[in-house]
């Protein structure tokens, strides 16, 4: 009997449990459904994220029981989004944490996790390859931006380490870690009321004292180039403080605080932080491997130099395209491949036809040294040609200028193919590099120091690079050497950089690129202390 009423519980007992199970998988799926639906509705119009949950099965991410450092690592990346000069307010932690916070059934999670999904990939995207479009703010931007698939950022977030995910979408290394810095450094300055009265408009020089030199004396002592001194006249100090000052913005070192030096001190701490500020989006914007060795050509800084390994193995001045619409030197990445040793000048069609033309016009025999050449290729004599018949539309000759000493190309120009025809040159104006802003070319840039510069180049290939180029030379025929290893080459705009040693450097603006990146950036989102200096 008392057999028989146990096995009659047992059987109760299990038919219990079917039925709990049944219920269990029912609620599951009932929420499972729910997640799915509310994930669904919230990603409307989001192909990238609903495609990616769905290969997942709908798998939760953001707000799986287990997610907890995921969401702390996410919300702490968009905390620290003005640190990077980012628009916070495209993020929203606040709704986000509100959206975690309120996850407590499935159609709620399904909310959030969409929310953390488009606020993560908003966020890596803008930090990874810049908050803007470059060639949008300025159409002498055209340099191609890191953009990651949406695929690959999503898949990220579901199996990376979430400390190493965020730590890895900014730019790595010194330069931007330094530009962060000085970012911080700028605030407190600004915060503390920044660096004081500036300097009336005047030439102040070594002997001179008074009001203005005082002035001048605080300011640079509130800017770190002077120790705290009460000496109130233009002593060698001071002096030697102007001139650090002065190299730090590339200007000429002469120890005398004129007007454009003056016009320097006097910027105040609230710009300096904006050129930061584009200097870290101009930094995100080339978030890539640049090339072990590699060309950098700082437009702004009027200097080309050679990185190897992270180190400056050569430096040379260089003139820059003149401010205007046609001749500003754009800014884009190549490959350096070859070098061309007494080049012949193929002049541009638009120099040709707005320049050349007019004079020929004028005077047929003008620029003699120049040649036309036929559709077939072959020399034609101006004696037998009215140039008043011609117009910048039918002008029907190319215009060269062969290997010469007096070559507008100089001796050597340094090539990188690209559809923008700009390459590096030497030139016969040498005068020009003398100047403290260099900006005189039609767009290519010219090369101070073209030998040197050809015998870095050449350094990996020749055993005797000097003798090598000098040989090819002395034969004054055009000849194209090719690199057996081709360089990047990044034409670059950086008004603010941060060296490894020394305070932070800044180049003026010289295209008014960067007002038109900060512009843009304000307009985004991106906002400034409330302190002013």
């Amino acid at each position: 009997m008392f057999l028989t009423l146990q096995l009659k519980m047992r059987a109760v007992g299990l038919v219990f449990g079917v039925i709990l199970l049944v219920f269990a998988g029912t609620l599951a799926r009932a929420e499972s459904f729910a997640f799915r639906q509310a994930l669904a509705e919230a990603a409307v119009n989001q192909d990238d994220i609903l495609e990616f949950y769905a290969a997942r099965e709908f798998a939760a991410v953001w707000t799986a029981p287990d997610a907890a450092e995921r969401r702390a690592e996410l919300l702490r990346a968009l905390d620290r989004a003005p640190l990077h000069g980012l628009p916070a307010n495209r993020y929203d932690a606040a709704l986000l944490r509100d959206a975690f916070a309120a996850a407590d059934n499935p159609r709620l999670r399904g909310f959030a996790e969409v929310v953390a999904a488009r606020m993560y990939l908003e966020y890596a995207r803008d930090i990874h390859g810049g908050a803007l479009t470059a060639s949008l703010v300025d159409k002498g931007i055209v340099r191609e931006q890191p953009r990651q698939p949406v695929e690959d950022l999503l898949l990220a977030s579901a199996e990376a380490d979430p400390s190493v995910l965020f730590q890895s979408l900014p730019p790595q290394g010194n330069r931007y870690t330094r530009l962060i810095k000085a970012r911080l450094d700028l605030e407190r300055i600004i915060a503390a009321g920044g660096w004081g009265e500036t300097v009336p408009n005047g030439k102040l020089e070594l002997g001179d004292a008074g009001a203005s030199v005082v002035a001048l004396r605080n300011r640079l002592i509130r800017m770190g180039y002077l120790a705290p001194t009460a000496r109130a006249e233009y002593n060698d100090a001071l002096e030697a403080a102007v001139i650090r000052f002065q190299a730090d913005h590339g200007l000429a070192q002469d120890g005398v605080a004129a007007k454009v030096t003056l016009q320097e001190v006097n910027v105040s701490a609230t710009d300096r932080l904006k050129s930061v500020l584009v200097a870290l989006e101009r930094e995100r914007w080339m978030n890539r491997d640049l090339g072990d060795r590699r060309i950098m050509v700082n437009i702004a800084d009027f200097h080309a130099r050679v990185i190897e390994d992270e180190r400056e193995v050569f430096r040379t001045r260089v003139v820059v395209g003149k401010n205007t619409s046609d001749r500003r030197t754009p800014e884009f990445s190549d490959e350096m491949d070859h070098m061309v040793i007494n080049p012949t000048w193929n002049v541009p069609r638009s120099i040709a036809t707005k320049e050349y033309l007019p004079k020929f016009q004028n005077d047929p025999n003008a620029h003699s040294y120049l040649r036309l050449i036929d559709a077939s290729g072959r020399i034609v004599s101006r004696e037998e040609l009215d140039f008043a018949q011609f117009t910048p539309r039918n002008f029907p000759f190319d215009i060269k200028q062969p290997p010469s000493r007096s070559n507008a190309l100089g001796l050597v120009k340094f090539m990188f193919p690209n559809e923008h025809n700009i390459y590096l040159h030497d030139t016969p104006a040498k005068s020009l590099f003398g100047r403290e802003t260099r900006a005189y070319s039609h767009g290519c840039v010219r090369v101070a120091d073209p030998f040197d510069f050809a015998y870095e180049l050449l350094s990996k290939q020749e055993a005797n690079p000097e003798g090598a180029f000098k040989s090819t030379l002395a034969t004054g025929k055009e000849t194209w050497v090719y690199l057996d290893d081709p360089l990047p080459v990044h034409l670059y705009y950086q008004t603010a950089f941060a060296p490894a040693k020394g305070q932070i450097q800044y180049r003026r603006d010289i295209y008014g690129r960067d007002a038109k990146i900060w512009k843009a950036l304000a307009e985004a989102g991106v906002v400034l202390p409330a302190f002013d200096s």
